[in-house]
């Protein structure tokens, strides 16, 4: 996994600019320890961090393609291509030559042989930028599901791109600007594709191609999800179900580094960790490690809990391990570190936004750094529930029928203006009711129809789309950025596309055939698993429970009511930030876990305007 930046402007020789594009590519040193490199060629840049997964010797980029001496095309690439041996097979038989094993030359070569053409022919987890020397254009491509990030930033005479928002900020030519619209982005959570927040900065939509050429900037689709009839039996659709899987599995157990699996002993991370195990095992290599984690508490607190379990994951992960005979390893983290100010400064950092998780941001970024310092690479089983439906909300017939995103219905978001401390002013002043309401109508505008579906059907396809197309990209953009941040590779085998084109198209009714959530998985994997794990309640990932942690976010909280200059008190109204401070103050240890939500969520606002310099538009 590698960390990309560039920058393109018709009529200019970059080579003069050189410090703007060094500036913009360090920023990605995170993203890509191991290596770095720039390359200029007249009107473009592009710049790479790289981390070495695959050909560890060789894949230096940028890549280039020469003809006669000549530069005719040049890459900027960061992802994972799987099989991409098999195609690199199939690009030698068609007269092209290698001079690496890396599948970052694979992509080279077959951008060379199909062009735009060529997001047929890649199955992985990607995001690049292709300068074709010959036509002067620059090709952006995401990868279907949008597992990999990728930014751009138009100007008057061509584009600032990157993997993050920070890497377009360090160009001096971009602004750190939030318009209204970029408030009630981050105010609704409703997740645009495409919107980056930052004014003028978008993102490159998952499936999409952005072409940047001297007539301007286009974006077409290559990829969406499909309707399609669904004709297989219930036998059948588990058998292939679990070849599809195990199939992409395998395909993602390949690095030359090492490799583990994130595991918490539910249904999702065994499912993928039986399944490397096997696939491992088959090609003589070495066992599979798998991590869980655990927490102690901070001083005397109870440390973290999930709600009725209390974070049981390791007796669950080590009795999965030694079923499929993997290693195992329980990586205990300090309860007091998510409260250090440097963690918390290195996730607003990975995130560039005050969107999150609030301390299960923190608590994950630590893992990712305890897990990188012994491994490269991670399976994870990120997507399982929005494929399989194994959220609440796809169970509850009211959130399922509301007429706005089922998770926003049963978090009560549908109905809230955001934290307490903010001007209560706002949401009608940005008309959030109506902004939300419009996204939701365009999300279930793009929702496929299969003509001729049952109800039932039709309406959970609809429940299904808005998951896999809206909530996902969240959950898919913190697991990247946390671990990116400290240089972890994580995989996602329940994305693969051709995995994903087939259960979306599954009746609701196989898919719960049993009255269970995720029926479909659990029968396809019941082979593998043992009955702890097929019979364990999806259980949520721990947040924290510890009063110490509390009480020292109350003190921030008290230090920010006392800065006059704090960049958020710009979002406030006096009156009723004083009021929500004084609730604050005289909460009981319960009471004010429940406040910490709002409050905290003030905090990382404040401190991601003064990080960023953020500048709100009149």
């Amino acid at each position: 996994m590698c960390g990309i930046a560039g920058w393109v402007a018709f009529g200019r020789d970059l080579g003069a600019e050189r410090s703007a594009v060094e500036a913009m590519t360090r920023t990605m040193a995170c993203r890509g320890p191991d290596a770095g490199g720039t390359w200029y060629g007249g009107p473009v840049a592009l710049g790479h961090r790289r981390l070495a997964v695959i050909d560890i010797a060789g894949g230096a980029q940028p890549m280039l393609a020469e003809e006669n001496g000549q530069v005719t095309a040049a890459l900027s690439y960061s992802g994972e291509i799987y099989g991409f041996d098999e195609l690199r097979a199939r690009l030698v038989s068609a007269g092209h030559t290698f001079r690496t094993r890396s599948d970052t030359e694979v992509v080279l070569r077959a951008c060379l042989e199909w062009g735009e053409d060529v997001t047929r022919h890649l199955t992985g987890m990607f995001a690049f930028a292709l300068w074709d020397a010959r036509g002067q254009e620059l090709l952006l491509i995401r990868d279907r599901l949008g597992v990999k990030p990728l930014y751009y930033y138009p100007t008057p005479d061509g584009v600032l791109f990157g993997s993050e928002p920070k890497a377009i900020l360090a160009h001096p030519e971009a602004r750190a600007r939030l318009t209204s619209d970029g408030l009630r982005e981050l105010m609704t959570w409703v997740n645009t594709p495409g919107h980056a927040i930052f004014d003028g900065m978008r993102q490159v939509r998952p499936g999409h191609v952005v072409r940047v050429a001297r007539g301007g900037i286009t974006e077409r689709a290559y990829w969406e999800l499909p309707a399609r009839p669904h004709e297989d039996d219930l036998d059948t659709t588990i058998g292939r179900v679990r070849d599809l899987l195990g199939s992409s599995v395998a395909g993602q157990t390949v690095a030359d580094v090492p490799l583990c699996s994130l595991l918490s002993g539910g249904l999702d991370s065994s499912s993928v960790a039986a399944l490397a195990v096997g696939a491992l095992r088959d090609r003589g290599e070495d066992p599979l490690t798998c991590f869980s984690v655990g927490f102690s508490a901070a001083g005397s607190g109870p440390g973290f809990v999930t709600g009725p379990r209390g974070g049981d994951d390791s007796a669950y992960a080590a009795e999965l391990a030694r079923h499929i005979g993997a290693r195992h390893e329980d990586l205990t983290l300090d309860a007091k570190l998510l409260s250090d100010p440097a963690a918390r400064a290195a996730v607003l950092r990975a995130r560039d936004l005050p969107q999150g998780l609030a301390d299960m941001d923190t608590s994950l970024y630590l893992l990712f750094k305890a897990i990188r310092q012994r491994s490269t690479v991670a399976l994870s089983g990120e997507g399982a529930d929005e494929l399989f439906g194994g959220y609440p909300w796809f169970h509850d017939e009211n959130a399922v029928r509301a007429e706005t995103f089922p998770w926003m219905y049963m978090a009560g978001v549908a109905a809230a203006g955001g934290p307490a401390f903010l001007d209560p002013a706002l949401p009608e002043r940005l008309s959030l009711d109506a902004y939300r309401a419009d996204r939701y109508a365009e999300a279930v505008a793009a929702v496929p129809v299969l003509p001729g579906e049952a109800e039932e059907d039709r309406r959970m396809r609809k429940v299904g789309h808005l998951f896999l197309t809206r909530f996902l990209p969240m959950l898919l953009e913190r697991k990247d950025r946390m671990s990116m941040a400290v240089g972890l590779e994580v995989r996602v085998p329940f994305l693969d596309h051709a995995l994903v084109e087939y259960v979306f198209n599954v009746p609701w009714s196989m898919k719960t055939f049993d009255g269970r959530e995720k029926s479909l998985l659990r029968a396809a994997m019941a082979p593998e698993l043992p009955d702890s794990v097929l019979t364990r309640k999806k259980e949520p990932y721990p947040t924290i429970a510890d009063p110490a942690y509390d009480q020292l976010l109350k003190g921030r909280l008290g230090a920010l009511m006392d800065d006059t200059g704090a960049p958020v008190r710009a979002l406030m109204d006096e009156k009723s930030a004083a009021e929500a401070y004084a609730a604050v103050r005289k909460a009981s240890p319960e009471e004010l876990r429940f406040l910490r939500v709002g409050f905290e969520s003030l905090l990382k606002i404040n401190d991601w305007m003064r990080d960023y310099r953020v500048e709100l538009a009149e």
